[in-house]
């Protein structure tokens, strides 16, 4: 039997990287996978997933929906819902990056990355422990970031909506606990992805891996394993924890 047989899981923005590594970690691990993407862009790459998923013989749809609104994240979970008919697992995953120097940045520039990042672990949460406390059961994964935890120049909205999540994340294992609800955060570091891949070539790129211990980026696959953990019943006596995956990088 697979670790997660016939759990029902909703990842948010996995159309690509550490969210795509994600929805194909825990499917290969058996749950159906309902997963979001938000540009127009990204529909071909979603629809591949969402097929390569199906390959793997479980449900999997993909519903173009932006997590940072709080209407659409309710539309999302009650479609997942009747599609699916139940939410075991959430993996609160889309994010972006607007670096730039406080003196730079614009309300705008701050306001779209908490958004993003910070808000929609809130709309999707809300929505999500609805369904988990009538089952009386539930795994809600959030992405921090190590970035969250130690802060860094010319990335304030960054880390103040990844320190934000470790927060919210403590909090809603002390709420929902008592209804064996877990919420955990995974804090990655520099993983090889899209956003990051201005990091992999040059003086930037070693420099950046002299200063981690195991002496490499990580990749998606090492995020998606501590997330398969996490949501799975391995780690039932485990909620309100942050878990570092960065290679050392913040010992």
């Amino acid at each position: 039997m697979k670790l997660l047989n016939d759990k029902v899981a909703i990842v948010t923005g996995a159309a690509r990287g550490i969210g795509e590594a994600i929805a194909v970690k825990l499917a290969t691990s058996g749950a159906h996978i309902a997963f979001t993407y938000v540009s127009d862009s990204s529909t071909e790459k979603a629809l591949a997933l969402q097929e390569k998923l199906q390959g793997l013989g479980v449900n999997a749809k993909a519903y173009q929906s932006n997590a940072g609104d709080f209407d659409q994240s309710e539309a999302l979970v009650n479609e997942v819902l009747k599609t699916f008919g139940a939410v075991d697992i959430c993996v609160n995953n889309a994010g972006i990056s607007k670096d730039n120097l406080l003196l730079r940045m614009s309300a705008g520039q701050w306001d779209e990355v908490i958004n993003t990042n910070l808000r929609s672990v809130f709309n999707m949460t809300k929505q999500v422990i609805r369904p988990m406390m009538k089952a009386k059961s539930g795994s809600i994964i959030n992405m921090s970031s190590i970035i969250g935890i130690t802060g860094n120049a010319g990335q304030s909205s960054y880390a103040a909506s990844k320190a934000g999540i470790v927060g919210f994340t403590k909090s809603i294992a002390k709420e929902m606990g008592s209804r064996n609800i877990r919420c955990n955060a995974i804090a990655p570091g520099f993983i090889e992805t899209d956003m990051t891949g201005y990091l992999k070539e040059g003086d930037a790129a070693e420099k950046y891996k002299s200063s981690i211990p195991l002496g490499r980026f990580g990749t998606g696959e090492d995020i998606a394993d501590v997330a398969l953990f996490l949501a799975s019943d391995w780690s039932r006596y485990i909620t309100g924890q942050v878990i570092s995956v960065c290679g050392g990088l913040n010992t």
